[in-house]
Parts: C-alpha cells; sequence; structure tokens
C-alpha cells in the first residue's frame, strides 16, 4: 500500500523558481509485467521520504545556473578524440542529437532514421544554428548530459532521484495504475501530457496542443502536485541501467534501491564502453504506433556522455 505525500513545499534560498514538494516514506510496486520487457517484473521497493522539485528544470533555471557558474555543457564541448577511437573527425565537434520529423514512412526499428547528430544543437539551440529559446524560458531545459546536471543539481544544493524515488513520486499516490492519473490514457478526450498524437514520425496532429516541449505546467499536476511527470521530456535518474530481473527481489521488499552497478549498464552491442543511467517519464516523441512509455513504469537506458532535445532533469533532496 503506497503511503502518499505529505503535501509541502520550499524554495531555496538562493534559487526564486525552485518550489519542491515533500513526498513521505512508502512502499509501492515499481515495474510492471504489462508492457516492455525492461520493466518486468513489477516488485515491491520502499524508499524514504523526499523532497522534489515540482516540474523539471526550465530554462530559465538553467540560465541562471550557467550565468552564476560560467558552465560548459558537454554538447558545446570538443569531445576528447581519445575518448571515442576511430571516430570520424567531423562528429568530434560541439553537437548534440536532435529529432528531425520525416516526410516519408521509415523503419521504425531503427531511431536513427530520425535522430541527427547536428553541431551547434545545445540547451539554448535546441534544434540547432538559428534555433532559440528566447521565447521559451518555461520549458524544461534539454541537451543536457550527466556531467551537466550533476553540476547544477550539487550548484543548487540537491540530487539527481533514484530511479525508485522518481517513480514513486510519479505514481502520485496510485500504487500500479497504468497512468499517474489512472488506467485510460486521455480521459473524456483529455489530454492530461505532452505526447505525440498521430502517426510518428510522419505526422503530429498535435490534439494535446503542442508538437515539440511545452511549458512547466502546461498539464495538470499529478496526485503529488508535481507537473510533468509523464510526457514533454524524459528525465535523467541517478541509477545504472539495468533489467529489473537483474536487481528486483522476488522474495521481499527492497528498501532504497540504488540498481545496478556501472559494469552492468554498457551497452554489448556498442564500440564505445559509455556507462548509462535510467532515464524516466517518456517524452513529447512517446507515441502510441511506437514507443508507449508515457507511463510511470517506463524506462530507458541512456549513456552519460549523450544529450538529446527531449531530455532533461529535475532534482531531489
Amino acid at each position: 500500500m503506497t503511503t502518499r505525500a505529505t503535501t509541502g513545499s520550499r524554495r531555496a534560498a538562493d534559487a526564486p523558481y525552485d518550489a519542491m514538494t515533500w513526498i513521505a516514506a512508502g512502499t509501492f510496486r515499481m515495474g510492471s509485467d504489462d508492457h516492455y520487457p525492461e520493466e518486468r517484473p513489477a516488485h515491491q521497493v520502499t524508499v524514504d521520504g523526499f523532497w522534489i522539485d515540482q516540474h523539471p528544470v526550465t530554462n530559465r533555471q538553467f540560465a541562471r545556473f550557467v550565468q552564476k557558474t560560467r558552465h560548459v555543457t558537454v554538447a558545446e564541448r570538443v569531445p576528447d578524440a581519445a575518448d571515442y577511437p576511430g571516430a570520424k573527425l567531423e562528429l568530434l565537434v560541439p553537437a548534440s542529437t536532435v529529432f528531425v520529423k520525416q516526410d516519408h514512412p521509415v523503419d521504425l526499428r531503427d531511431p536513427y532514421n530520425w535522430w541527427t547528430y547536428i553541431p551547434g544543437a545545445d540547451w539554448q539551440h535546441p534544434q540547432g544554428p538559428g534555433s532559440s529559446i528566447k521565447n521559451r524560458p518555461d520549458d524544461p531545459v534539454v541537451h543536457v548530459a550527466w556531467e551537466d546536471v550533476t553540476a547544477y543539481a550539487d550548484w543548487i544544493g540537491k540530487r539527481i532521484p533514484t530511479e525508485a524515488e522518481w517513480e514513486f513520486a510519479a505514481r502520485g499516490g496510485l500504487d500500479g495504475a497504468t497512468y499517474a492519473w489512472g488506467e485510460e490514457f486521455a480521459p473524456d478526450g483529455r489530454h492530461l501530457a505532452n505526447t505525440w498524437q498521430g502517426e510518428f514520425p510522419l505526422d503530429n496532429t498535435r490534439a494535446d496542443g503542442y508538437e515539440g516541449t511545452s511549458p512547466i505546467a502546461t498539464y495538470p499536476p499529478n496526485g503529488y502536485g508535481l507537473y510533468d511527470m509523464i510526457g514533454n521530456v524524459w528525465e535523467w535518474t541517478s541509477d545504472w541501467y539495468a533489467a529489473h530481473t537483474e536487481t528486483a527481489h522476488a522474495c521481499c521488499t527492497v528498501t532504497n534501491p540504488r540498481g545496478a552497478d556501472q559494469d552492468s549498464s554498457y551497452d554489448p552491442r556498442q564500440p564505445v564502453r559509455i556507462p548509462r543511467r535510467v532515464t524516466k517519464g517518456g517524452s513529447h516523441l512517446c507515441a502510441p504506433n511506437y514507443c508507449r512509455r508515457y507511463r510511470p513504469a517506463a524506462r530507458m537506458a541512456q549513456p552519460i556522455d549523450t544529450s538529446t532535445s527531449h531530455l532533461g532533469f529535475r532534482c531531489v533532496a
């Protein structure tokens, strides 16, 4: 049985936009047996209480961090050739990965059909050179790699949530529910998160009002008063990635799990060994015909050196 959150909030002394909510300690069913293999098995987990940001870190917040610290994100730096043996020289430039909508059917088994590594794409230029966040101060910041999100968290005096903390908060007190708001994706035809409507990656009807990222708090909060836990942007967690089959315990409830070890997180299919962390929540690119990961149980692996146009973060304390 899930323990519901104790309502409360605070603002960090030097972070005027940084409202947080207290989530009381509790036990819940983590994962799912009904969807993607990496979510199985569903298993009991207990987490201690924690504060969590009410919404993802925004462009406005991240800009303040950069102004104060002069932080240069991973996407804005020239990659070290020694870290990527055999890489083409034209790829060793400041760049990030951007979703590019297609105008013809493509093989959905190959994500490179819509992901493009674009020089000059970064948190200030989310679609690449010529794009801007000038009119998007309250959209979640994107194009942030693991080093960037931990730098922000250290600066603000917080940390990145574990996968268990994140999922417990995302469920909003609805233990075992498919979505953060219940069992129906769009109750009475109302969209409760920023996802893709239509045929991905060709046509987004924008029935929910947006095609790309949306300002935080555009959609209703979950039962704990948290915004955008589902959709809009994926969010980093601190756990190294592994299938739940490697970390779950059928015999007993696990308290404050911390996922796998780093060595278990590597993708054996990749020639360069880059460790991966768990990301959660789905994004505005999740679509019924391709990626039904707009659910609290959903999870994906993200290389720590990689930033994209649909990945952001929030902090806990």
